[in-house]
């Protein structure tokens, strides 16, 4: 994700693969578990917020539709500030950001005000988190980057299990004021995984070689020729496509459990049950999609992982008592949790750690559309029907079409690229690459063309995936 994005991290270093890169990986642990979680877990409050205001499920839902269309919809934003700013002040902002938004909501009194405070503001907050943790953990991770994805996206099960039942709690305690007031102090810890993002050291030889280079990529702050390329524009449609529905169920199961005469604790655990085995599915994956045979082929993976994850929902859709919801739970985390793992990781494979910055950015922007009006559809359609059936059928419908439209595109409309011109060029780069570092600094002033044609090459060698034929575009 980007040791060329034109911010604070210099060009043409290697990733270290751990050292501090675990603390890194640990700040965006917590940031992914906010940032994803966070949503989902102020679906406790719904039922409360219904009765305060006299509203009904699609008004309540637009909430944590504003928050994801935020994460989202806000990408290009937080590409630009980050190329301009470097990733630790952005995310500093940003977790004030989201406290701020959260405290003030505690004191809103209308839902109008609530969207604006815990939807926009907070989203705006936790999206300049998010965004720049995944750009700083993929500096620091290369060959163990599949492990690093799967463990940094097990923040969202791990604080989906704690932040439901605390919201619950609070809520029973406090009142949801009182709870939105507690949950925003605790949003300031984002400032911490802020301040541990220190960004990578050039190597001295280097300096001299870069310093004319990274004037002129530090001009282009967003990189639009990602759209040239076919593996990125059928990825972002699927996307796009996936994110209809794949929000929609953990929004509305808890209300779903409650309609049916269960308590609201009771109801609540069943966001545990699905955080819980997300929790292992998310680093199991990550460590299979890093594994020799499977690293190659990860797309195939990912549609697998959207396929079970409709198919999830459209059984989930039989469901008539407790022990239903707790399969489909059981399921869904599996199959959602592998979804989270991978999205990323195949996204990188695909454009490469060159324009990652830039390719994830509007690929959220894509999908911030889709992410607004999926929970709020559901809701007007519950209303409409008051049948939870429908609802999940046609959440697993749109992931269903995703995962089809992402494996047949990739299979059918991408040419395959022979290997051994791959290789040819991968040697070719590791020469020039060895005699620009045994050059004396007296010779370290190389032509501007060299020097623009290796940080353009220098990137593409991430391990194993990018020269392989099904990924590589």
């Amino acid at each position: 994700m980007g040791a060329v994005v034109a911010d604070d991290g210099p060009s043409g270093v290697k990733a270290p693969d751990g050292g501090w890169g675990w603390a890194v990986l640990f700040g965006c642990f917590i940031i992914t578990g906010f940032s994803y979680a966070f949503p989902k877990a102020v679906s406790v409050f719904f039922k409360e917020l219904i009765r305060e205001f006299g509203i009904g499920y699609s008004d309540t839902a637009w909430i944590s539709s504003i928050l994801l269309a935020m994460l989202y919809g806000t990408g290009p934003l937080c590409s630009v500030c980050v190329n301009r700013f470097g990733c630790r002040p952005v995310m500093l902002v940003g977790g004030l950001f989201a406290s701020m938004g959260m405290v003030i909501a505690s004191f809103c009194t209308s839902i109008v005000q609530i969207y604006l405070t815990a939807g926009v503001i907070t989203g705006l907050g936790l999206a300049l988190n998010f965004q720049p943790s995944l750009i700083m953990l993929n500096r620091y991770f290369d060959k163990r980057r599949p492990l690093a994805n799967g463990l940094s996206a097990a923040g969202s099960p791990v604080f989906l299990c704690a932040l439901s039942p605390l919201g619950q709690i609070l809520q029973h305690e406090y009142g949801w004021r009182g709870g939105f007031l507690i949950l925003g102090g605790m949003l300031l810890n984002c400032c911490v995984c802020g301040a541990l993002m220190r960004p990578l050291e050039p190597p001295k030889k280097s300096e001299a070689t870069k310093e004319p280079a990274e004037k002129k990529v530090k001009k282009k702050l967003l990189d639009f020729s990602v759209f040239k390329d076919g593996g990125f524009v059928i990825y972002t449609l699927a996307a796009s496509i996936m994110v209809l529905g794949l929000f929609v169920p953990p929004v509305f199961v808890v209300s779903y459990a409650k309609d049916l005469g269960y308590q609201d604790t009771k109801a609540a655990f069943l966001l545990t049950i699905l955080g819980f085995i997300d929790i292992f599915a998310r680093p199991i994956c990550g460590i299979v999609a890093g594994l020799k045979w499977v690293r190659p082929r990860c797309v195939y993976l990912f549609s697998f992982a959207m396929i079970f994850n409709g198919f999830t929902d459209l059984m989930g859709s039989m469901s008539v008592d407790y022990g239903g919801l707790v399969v489909f739970c059981i399921f869904f985390g599996i199959s959602y949790g592998m979804v989270g793992a991978l999205q990323f990781e195949v996204l990188m494979a695909i454009v490469g750690t060159q324009k990652f910055s830039s390719a994830i950015g509007l690929v959220l922007l894509a999908e911030a559309m889709a992410v607004l009006i999926g929970p709020p559809s559901a809701g007007k359609l519950l209303d409409a029907t008051g049948r939870y059936m429908f609802v999940f059928i046609i959440a697993g419908t749109e992931v269903t079409t995703s995962a089809l439209v992402l494996a047949l595109g990739n299979f059918f409309c991408i040419k395959k690229k022979p290997e051994e011109p791959h290789t040819k060029e991968e040697a070719a780069e590791r020469e020039e690459l060895n005699k620009s570092e045994d050059k004396t600094p007296e010779d370290a002033k190389v032509d501007s063309i060299e020097v623009e044609q290796f940080l353009k090459d220098e990137p593409e060698k991430n391990g194993e995936v990018v020269t392989n034929p099904e990924t590589c575009v």
